[in-house]
């Protein structure tokens, strides 16, 4: 087992932060630069088209109350409903639900879904709510924003620190106050109350999937592929499981406390993902070195798949996979991004690699209005089908307009979204 000393620790700290606003806005005027776009357009998508803020009182289960912020940031709804994730976590702040609702926005238009982007939040860190306690949360904190969400207006879905099980009680107090059962509010539900199969797993499946093609790309198949993955979540453990059973050698693996790294390759099937076991990478481990250090190791493919801005300016230089695929929102910062570009270190951005989960939740809505069940097979083969024409289309960019990735799907969203928005014109 590998020790590293609190100097070691110190001096792998990132060294630069930047919000995913920032990063949003960066990366749409940079792409910007290679369409002949409407500035017009160009202008109205650098911000929300409304961004609601609510208090939420919410009484402990000692009988106090307590007041909660929560925020649901509404971007652009040109090309249909406002879609995208609801997280329940301490660092929740305004201007990082825009951004990550612009993030949405692209998305939904690499991938050709009819919906706009959102995003939301409540400021709480969720390990401290007992069960009863995030209930009534979740069911005041739908209350409040009961007017601006709806199957037609923009439907939330599970994101960090909320679940399955979150989106079940949101619709249910929807539906209480709607005086019929709404499962088409939001996505990501129990499949018993209208959820879809193979939702929870779609974004990592959709990791892998993306990992085949862009493998397939660049002639390295996957059965002589080493991958690291930080983060084992539910995107990083259903990616890096996936992967494994295709063929690749998944070397190193993550979570909160650490990496396990085994040269040789990791069953990962025997280790549990967070969902199954929290935090329980390092235990299972017999050589551990930092998430740090995991982004720097010598493998064909990096999956950043737990958080944003771990890829920075400090550390870009170091990065020795020849390909990332961002399984996680904004894990590579702009500098960063410039940094590997240069070095011609690939990138497949997030807005397509881990779109799986806005796809399955259009498909979820899609079953829910139409009141039929698809079959787990019929959803990953659909996903897949998706997936695939989305790659099709952001590869035609990289090859005729000699860009990166990120550029490639950047101009595949930003044509389809100014498309819509020249249509349909500005109201007066």
């Amino acid at each position: 087992m590998v020790a590293h000393s609190p100097q070691e620790q110190e001096r792998a700290e990132p060294t630069e932060f930047e919000s995913a606003l920032e990063t949003a806005r960066r990366q749409l005027a940079h792409a910007a630069t290679h369409l002949d776009l409407n500035p017009n357009v160009v202008e109205r998508l650098k911000y929300p088209a409304k961004v609601h803020e609510v208090k939420v009182p919410v009484e402990r289960d000692d009988g106090t109350v307590e007041v909660f912020t929560g925020y649901r940031a509404q971007h652009d709804s040109v090309r249909g409903p406002y879609k995208g994730g609801l997280r329940y976590h301490p660092d929740v702040t305004r201007d990082e639900c825009v951004g990550l609702a612009m993030w949405m926005t692209w998305k939904c238009a690499v991938m050709d879904i009819p919906f706009g982007g959102a995003k939301g939040g409540v400021v709480v860190n969720p390990k401290e709510l007992r069960p009863d306690e995030k209930e009534r949360l979740t069911r005041r904190f739908t209350q409040e924003i009961r007017d601006v969400i709806g199957p037609t207006r923009d439907i939330p879905a599970p994101d960090m620190g909320t679940d399955a099980q979150t989106m079940a009680w949101i619709m249910d107090a929807y539906s209480m106050q709607e005086g019929e059962t709404t499962p088409g509010v939001v996505t990501g539900k129990p499949p018993v109350v209208g959820g879809s199969e193979g939702r929870e797993e779609a974004p990592g499946r959709s990791v892998a999937i993306i990992t085949q093609l862009a493998c397939e790309y660049y002639d390295c198949p996957l059965e002589e592929t080493t991958v690291a993955v930080q983060g084992y979540g539910s995107v990083g453990a259903n990616a890096a499981r996936l992967l494994d059973d295709w063929g690749a050698t998944v070397v190193a693996i993550s979570d909160v406390n650490g990496a396990m790294y085994e040269p040789d390759g990791i069953d990962t099937a025997s280790v549990p993902s967070h969902d199954e076991e929290p935090e329980a990478v390092t235990k299972y481990a017999d050589n551990v070195i930092s998430n740090d250090d995991l982004l720097t190791l010598d493998v064909d493919v990096l999956i950043p798949a737990a958080l944003g801005n771990v890829i920075t300016e400090g550390n870009a230089e170091a990065v020795a996979a020849d390909l990332v695929v961002e399984g996680a929102n904004g894990p590579t910062t702009s500098s960063a991004d410039s940094i590997l570009a240069e070095r011609d270190v690939a990138v497949v951005p997030d807005i397509l690699a881990n779109a799986g989960g806005v796809t399955v939740s259009y498909f979820e809505w899609l079953q829910d209005i139409n009141r039929r069940a698809w079959s787990l097979e019929r959803v990953n083969e659909e996903l897949e089908t998706e997936m695939q024409a989305a790659w099709d289309a952001v590869r035609t960019e990289f090859e005729q307009r000699d860009v990166t990735w990120r550029d490639a799907a950047y101009i595949v969203a930003l044509s389809r979204i100014a498309e819509a928005h020249e249509a349909r014109g500005l109201w007066p």
